[in-house]
Order: structure tokens, then C-alpha cells, then sequence
């Protein structure tokens, strides 16, 4: 299953995000340019309770480092939030090599390649969940999933075999699909908190239901 949740180095099913990081292995040839794979806790599978999914890497974040999250504004966000909620222990130096651990918790993005502006498509995103699904099977003793933003949380839907429009994303939103609650939040871009879509404090918020939920 491990083997089915990550993307060839050289992926090239979308044809659009595999010339986009072609460009920049030859303009940033030291920048990690693959599709990034699970950032998983050292305990292994067995032990991940939480999978986060994200919506695709940063150009200098993610698609710069190799790690989920590493990189950019949205990693300083996210990963303060779970040392805060004991999810992660070390220390979050926005480099892969650095002291962070995660605890119960996996980290991936519902697209694995960088996308230009951001922004995949629908048919990226279609193609990408082939990695997704098998990367949620992954894990025997998973129980919570956190879609951060839309695309992520429909992307997550589907993967678990739901229909959206029988789950619709709220922020702080919760379904049960299957053996699996989804938790839902807001992403924690830079451009959300800047403009107030996204507070700490709303963040914060969506991580004591799940942490809750988790000593359940």
C-alpha cells in the first residue's frame, strides 16, 4: 500500500505539473522539484491516528524542501498548532533536517506535484487522488482526517467514497464517512490569515475538536 501512495520521482500522469517542475530542476536544479511524499511520525503506520491533507505543494515551500508544509507561512501555522496539541515534539526550523517529530498525525497534500499559481486543476486533482486513497489505506488505525480548504476536503470525500455534495466543506465542519471522521478547516495560507478568513484563534479551535475527539 505504502508503494501505491507515492508518485514515481519522474510522475509525468499530469502532463502540466510534470513540465512545470522540469523548468525548475533546470532554473533551482538544489530544490527538492518531485512530487513531495506523506511526511509520516517515526513510529511508523501503525501508529498515525490523524492524517492532515493539504492542497499541493509551495512553489519555495513544499516543492523547495520535500516536506509537506516546510517552507512557507502555512508550515509556521500548522506546525506551531501541533506542538501546541502535542501532535509534533522538537523544534520547527522550516527545513526538512531539522528536530521536528510528529506524534499520531501524517501529513500529505491531495495533489503531490507543485501546480503553477497554485492553482491544479480539476483533472490534476482527479488524477492525484490514485495516490490519496491508497495513502488513507495506509494507515490501519487511522480515525481522523483534516481537509485543510475546499479542494482538499472534496478530494478527501471522494477518496473515502462519499459524495460531496452529501458532505459540503464548513470550516470546523465534521462528517463520519465510513470508520473515518473528516475534520474541516480553513487552509492556512498566508492570503487567508492576511485577509482574515483565517484566524489563530479559528485554527486553534478546529485542533481542540480533534484533539478531543482523539482522547475520546
Amino acid at each position: 500500500m505504502a508503494a501505491l501512495s507515492e508518485p514515481d520521482r519522474d510522475c509525468a500522469l499530469c502532463p502540466r505539473l510534470h513540465d512545470f517542475i522540469a523548468e525548475w530542476r533546470e532554473r533551482e536544479p538544489a530544490w527538492f522539484n518531485a512530487p513531495v511524499p506523506a511526511f509520516l511520525p517515526p513510529e511508523g503506520e501503525g501508529s498515525v491516528r490523524l492524517l492532515i491533507v493539504g492542497l499541493a505543494p509551495g512553489l519555495r515551500g513544499a516543492n523547495r524542501t520535500g516536506r509537506p508544509f516546510t517552507g512557507d507561512y502555512a508550515g509556521d501555522l500548522l506546525y506551531s498548532t501541533l506542538l501546541r496539541f502535542g501532535l509534533a515534539s522538537g523544534r520547527f526550523e522550516a527545513r526538512p533536517d531539522d528536530s521536528l517529530r510528529l506524534s499520531r498525525t501524517a501529513i500529505v497534500n491531495a495533489v503531490r506535484c507543485v501546480p503553477p499559481q497554485n492553482k491544479p486543476t480539476g483533472p490534476e486533482i482527479s488524477t492525484c487522488r490514485t495516490f490519496l486513497t491508497p495513502t488513507i489505506d495506509r494507515f490501519p488505525n487511522l480515525s481522523a482526517v483534516l481537509a485543510l480548504g475546499s479542494i482538499a476536503h472534496q478530494s478527501v470525500v471522494r477518496a473515502l467514497g462519499g459524495r460531496v455534495a452529501a458532505h459540503p466543506f464548513k470550516h470546523r465542519g465534521r462528517h463520519q464517512l465510513g470508520s473515518v471522521t473528516l475534520f474541516s478547516s480553513y487552509h492556512c495560507s498566508r492570503y487567508n490569515t492576511n485577509t482574515g478568513v483565517l484566524t489563530e484563534e479559528m485554527f486553534v479551535n478546529v485542533f481542540k475538536d480533534i484533539a478531543e475527539f482523539l482522547d475520546q
